[in-house]
Parts: structure tokens; C-alpha cells; sequence
């Protein structure tokens, strides 16, 4: 019997990392534009749509988690589930744009970076946003095997990785908020989250910080990130960010008063 030996030349491999909940919208056509990928992990947050289904009919390996340690946590479920060389992190609302796809699997076929960020083009109620902050934004979402891990943040966490990024050509499509009920719903969990992570940090809240930070938000929004040439809908996305604000510190202070008693 001859010796095994590795194949050195064999190609290098792409894992995608999802996490969902009721995210049977656009969850289709976000697997759809994955067919370059090895392996598609879900991790799954409890969905009573039809998430699952979905998920499992386009190839996609479904692990159910119903607790939830927030996003951070979540998606480094879903990459520590992969086996793949190569890891890519994405929403369901977000879209690999056919020009992504062809570079992400260039850059995986000779890396110059262990990590690549990602040009994100995202949409507010059906109109795409290129300023307010929104744009340009670029986000690291692949990398290396090992090179990289998510914060443990309960929400707007973060990659962490040592080496600089390498940016990709092609556009990561981002349906953000398809509505205005999504604002709504969005507004209220990210606001809850907010307070939630800062009350565990022993931050304070109050009503004075609350219309300060949150009139601050509208500002930075608004003018300093021109969100004005964005029109109605940069104005609708300055006040979305401020009452998200304002909330998150009106709940921080509930938070703090409800554990000191009062």
C-alpha cells in the first residue's frame, strides 16, 4: 500500500455563517447568490416562519439555538459550526452581488489579506442610502480560518482581528429596513439592547442624557454625516437614529432605577 499523501493544490474552501430568526424574506434570494460556497451553516434563533424550510431546500445545514446570548455571540455559533478554510459572514437581508461572488472566490485563490472587508450598499423603505452614514461602508466580513472572531456584544457588534483588511470589488446588497414596521420593530429592540448591554457596563442613564444624546444623534446624522442629500429619506434615518438613542437612555435609566430600588 502506498503511503497517503496531501494535495497540496486542492482548492481552498468558503463557509458562510448565517444567524435568523423569522427571516424567510429575503432569505431566499440571499442563499441563492451563495452557490459558490462549500458549506452554508443557519443558526437559527427559534423562527415560526418559514426560515427553516427555506434554509434546508437550498443546502444549507440548520442548527436551532432558541437561547439568545445576543448577535456577537450568535455568529460566532454560526462560525464556530463551520469547517471551512475561508469564513463568511452575512445577514439574510444582505445579497452577494454576482461581482462580490467572483472576488471573494479570487481572493480566497491567492489571499493578500487574511481578512477582506466588504462594500455594503444598504436600503432604507426602498431607497438606497449614500450618505447619513450609511455610505460608503465598508464591513470585514471574510476571513481567514482563525484570523478572526465577532465581539461578544449583544448588538452592532463588531469583527476582531489583528491584521489590516484588504477591501474586495462588488457590492454586498443590504435590504435593511424593508418598512416602516421594521423601523418600528428595529428601533424598539435595538434601543432595548443598547440599554441592556450599557446597564450590565454600570453606565447610567437619565432623562437630560437621553434628549441630549439623542438631539446629538439627529446632528451627527443629519449634517455632519450629510444625510440632508439623502432627501426625506436621510431625514427619516436621522430621526430613526435619534429616537433609537433617546430610548436606548430612557430604558438605561429604568434599568438602573428598577436595581437601585426606587
Amino acid at each position: 500500500m502506498q503511503p497517503s499523501t496531501i494535495d497540496s493544490t486542492a482548492a481552498p474552501t468558503v463557509g458562510v455563517a448565517l444567524i435568523a430568526r423569522n427571516a424567510a424574506a429575503r432569505l431566499a434570494q440571499c442563499l441563492a447568490a451563495l452557490s459558490f460556497a462549500d458549506d452554508i451553516v443557519v443558526i437559527d434563533g427559534g423562527s415560526t416562519d418559514e426560515t427553516v424550510s427555506i434554509a434546508q431546500a437550498h443546502g444549507a445545514r440548520v442548527i436551532v439555538h432558541t437561547d439568545w446570548p445576543g448577535f456577537g455571540p450568535q455568529k460566532n455559533r454560526a462560525v464556530e459550526a463551520l469547517s471551512a478554510d475561508w469564513i463568511l459572514s452575512i445577514d439574510t437581508d444582505e445579497i452577494v452581488s454576482p461581482e462580490l461572488a467572483a472576488s471573494i472566490q479570487a481572493a480566497i485563490r491567492a489571499p493578500r489579506a487574511e481578512v477582506y472587508a466588504l462594500d455594503r450598499l444598504s436600503s432604507f423603505c426602498g431607497q438606497w442610502v449614500r450618505h447619513s452614514g450609511w455610505y460608503p461602508d465598508w464591513v470585514p466580513r471574510l476571513f481567514k480560518r482563525g484570523a478572526a472572531r465577532f465581539s461578544d456584544d449583544l448588538v452592532h457588534e463588531c469583527l476582531v482581528f489583528e491584521t489590516p483588511a484588504a477591501r474586495l470589488e462588488g457590492k454586498l446588497i443590504h435590504y435593511s429596513y424593508e418598512d416602516f414596521e421594521t423601523v418600528l420593530r428595529k428601533l424598539d429592540d435595538y434601543s432595548s439592547a443598547g440599554a441592556q448591554q450599557r446597564h450590565a457596563a454600570g453606565k447610567r442613564g437619565g432623562f437630560g442624557k437621553a434628549l441630549g444624546r439623542g438631539a446629538w444623534a439627529f446632528i451627527r446624522t443629519y449634517l455632519l454625516r450629510r444625510g440632508f442629500l439623502d432627501g426625506r429619506t436621510g431625514f427619516m434615518i436621522a430621526v430613526f437614529n435619534a429616537e433609537t438613542v433617546y430610548y436606548r437612555f430612557l430604558k438605561l435609566d429604568a434599568a438602573n432605577r428598577h436595581h437601585d430600588g426606587e
